[in-house]
């Protein structure tokens, strides 16, 4: 197998990207990394951090790129729009921010990059310039031509994907229809299987109500919807246990023996991932046809250039990604 290319963005400027960046890369990844973003921008945290052994390798061409090595950070040039203060936003900057998305989206389309890691961004600032930026997963899935695109968080015990994302609470059960049960089960089914290394995936499936509806006597959503629809998709020969009690269904007894559990939305499932690992859990982007990983925090303006920062997430995101890059390449 080749060594995997793995790119990263910087995130918002202003915020800890460009710190965590610095903090994680004195760490040893069996890749090949590039940093996308301006190098001044870098130079300049990194004194204000103090690391002042950092190496900068300004980079002409992708061709150039060697394996890393720690406390080196290969960085291919992009400009910003204005000098950065870390802590304080600037809209000026906003282009800059999907300058390095666009550069790294399409460079994975292309196969330049294996994937790409995004540290994070300030979504207000990005909206303020009229790009109308709801997330990196929406990005992204515009740029692919995506019809599905899955959110995946996972921490070191246990992977959690979602039905739904960011809704409210009450429009949630209209959105659990057969059909986006389906077509989310075809993606993370599939992507368990060509980027994580699962040859056939169990998932454990959470139900919509309390006690998974009760029978009817809380909700006859899992009888009307969800036990006929994973009914349908256990005879594709898909492995799905439930509906199942969200409030009982996060025990090591039952993760231990599946690879993912599927909950039906935002504030079921991620809670308890994030209390598990949160700092040390990476946000995953399924159904797009590139490799995309994420941190599992904002962009903390509050504690930019301060050194306090915690890059646990961002390496933890790093290695995913180079490791869903290795099981790629397994399965082609």
């Amino acid at each position: 197998m080749s060594t995997p290319r793995i790119a990263i963005t910087s995130g918002e400027p202003a915020g800890i990207g460009p710190d965590i960046i610095i903090s994680a890369l004195q760490s040893a990844f069996s890749a090949q990394l590039v940093v996308v973003g301006d190098p001044q921008l870098f130079r300049s945290r990194a004194q204000q951090l103090g690391f002042n052994d950092l190496e900068i390798v300004e980079l002409s061409d992708v061709d150039q790129l060697t394996m890393h090595r720690p406390g080196t950070l290969q960085i291919l040039p992009t400009p910003l729009g204005h000098k950065v203060i870390a802590g304080k936003l600037d809209v000026r900057n906003a282009p800059y921010v999907m300058d390095t998305l666009r550069i790294t989206g399409q460079g994975c389309l292309d196969g330049t990059f294996d994937a790409v890691v995004t540290p994070p961004v300030h979504k207000g600032v990005l909206c303020e310039v009229g790009t109308h930026f709801s997330g990196h997963t929406e990005y992204f899935q515009a740029l692919c031509q995506s019809p599905q695109v899955v959110m995946m968080l996972a921490s070191q015990t246990m992977r959690v994907a979602l039905v739904t994302t960011h809704l409210p609470l009450k429009d949630i059960p209209a959105a659990i229809t057969p059909s986006a049960i389906t077509n989310v089960v075809h993606a993370l089914n599939h992507d368990l299987k060509t980027r994580f290394g699962c040859p056939n995936p169990r998932i454990l499936v959470c139900g919509l109500n309390p006690h998974a509806g009760e029978d009817g006597h809380l909700g006859r959503e899992e009888i009307d919807v969800i036990i006929p629809t994973l009914n349908a998709l256990r005879e594709e020969g898909i492995r799905l246990e439930g509906p199942l009690p969200a409030d009982t269904l996060f025990q090591g007894k039952y993760l231990e023996q599946a690879d993912c559990v599927l909950a039906m939305y935002h504030d079921q499932g991620l809670p308890v991932l994030k209390y598990s690992g949160f700092g040390n859990a990476v946000n995953i982007t399924l159904g797009l046809p590139i490799i995309r990983t994420s941190v599992d925090h904002g962009t903390a303006l509050d504690l930019a250039g301060t050194g306090k920062a915690s890059d646990g997430s961002l390496k933890v995101a790093i290695e995913n990604a180079i490791n869903m890059a290795n099981n790629a390449q397994k399965s082609n």
